[in-house]
């Protein structure tokens, strides 16, 4: 095949960016002399994480729309007619052959022009309650790879494939309890490990959950290997400063989710789709705390979806402050739950979704599909 060209668009959240850059690297993978660029949005992560990872981006104005405080959408619709024109331009002088939408803000625009110009297109959904662009924009993509069941709720029966999310590379071998594991962390062989993640930025109420619950902690004989996010890192560790906890790793981020997962024995986290489906492929027991500021509280769902298939243990944001750290030592101390759970979420696990989802773009090219 000749010289193939791909967008990929979307982004706005570690959650959409890691599976993108999954998808972007198994098309390299299986079509090596192709070009892919990025669409993402302005001022968000993707704009720094996609050139670090080796790929071309370019940036729309688009933002989100606020459904809760309206007076903030005055400059969305100036946003999104400039980022029409842009989406239209980028897709005119680029000319894919395929466009794929991971999710957020910028896949709106490109994937609305793409489909005005007969130029097919694959949604990858990662949740399990489809966001307002996904399902306007599901009535037009050719196919629809999702990581849930019943998602002909929101899309055509017909276009979707089951393929589950992409994970990030190093996350489909990690070995339990490694030694590079216990030294880059400086946990003793034996001690029991809580992973706290609240995802790059990090998540207010786990923070807030833990600080509530230092004494007990300290009481125990428990490692939390923390990741605060950037947002509220310098605070804690200043509040860390003036009460210290010998037995807290506390990080503004994690760049070695592989270690951390090898180490952790409970992982606490939010219930990203992205998130989830490296918690299915560790195979780790966990806590998920669905964040309330997401849309349609597609989070809710996603954790649902685990718990009701008794791989997951669910607190509610509200409850955290109170309940998260007693919940979690509790739960790090039943070794027999902590089975059951790791053995029922390994169950879920798709470790071949990225292969999957080329697949599904890979048969968009043959003449037939034109």
């Amino acid at each position: 095949m000749g010289n193939v060209k791909f967008i990929v668009s979307g982004g706005g959240t570690g959650g959409h960016i890691f599976p993108a850059l999954s998808i972007a690297d198994g098309l390299k993978y299986c079509f090596p002399g192709c070009e892919i660029l990025f669409v993402g949005a302005e001022g968000k992560m993707e704009m720094e994480k996609v050139p670090a990872a080796g790929y071309k981006i370019i940036g729309l104005p688009v933002a989100g729309f606020h459904r809760g405080e309206l007076w903030r959408n005055f400059a969305f619709f100036p946003k999104l007619i400039l980022s029409m024109m842009k989406a239209k331009k980028v897709v005119k002088d680029f000319q894919p052959d395929v466009v794929i939408g991971v999710g957020g803000y910028a896949s709106g625009p490109v994937l609305r022009v793409a489909t005005k110009l007969g130029i097919p297109c694959v949604l990858q959904e990662q949740n399990s309650f489809a966001g307002v662009t996904n399902k306007i924009l599901g009535k037009k993509a050719r196919k629809i790879c999702v990581a849930y069941d019943r998602m002909d709720r929101f899309f055509p029966s017909d276009k979707i494939i089951f393929t589950g999310n992409p994970v990030r590379k190093g996350l489909m071998s990690v070995t339990p309890k490694s030694m590079e594991a216990h030294e880059y962390f400086k946990v003793a062989t034996g001690q029991r490990v809580i992973l706290i993640v609240g995802g790059s930025l990090g998540a207010r109420t786990l923070n807030q959950g833990v600080l509530a619950k230092l004494d007990l902690i300290k009481r125990s004989d428990i490692v939390i290997i923390w990741q605060s996010g950037k947002y509220y890192y310098k605070d804690i560790l200043a509040q860390l400063d003036s009460n210290p906890v010998e037995n807290i790793r506390l990080m503004e981020f994690i760049p070695r989710m592989d270690l951390a997962y090898s180490l952790a024995d409970v992982v606490i986290s939010r219930a990203g789709a992205g998130t989830i489906s490296e918690l299915c492929i560790v195979g780790a027991p966990s806590i998920l705390v669905p964040s309330p500021n997401v849309s349609e509280d597609h989070q809710t769902f996603n954790a649902m979806s685990l718990v009701e298939k008794g791989a997951a243990v669910l607190v509610k944001d509200s409850e955290a402050v109170e309940q998260l750290i007693p919940v979690a030592v509790e739960l790090v101390n039943n070794k027999g739950k902590c089975l059951d759970l790791s053995n029922n979420i390994k169950k879920l696990a798709t470790p071949h979704a990225t292969e999957d989802i080329v697949a599904v773009i890979t048969k968009l090219l043959k003449p037939e599909n034109d």
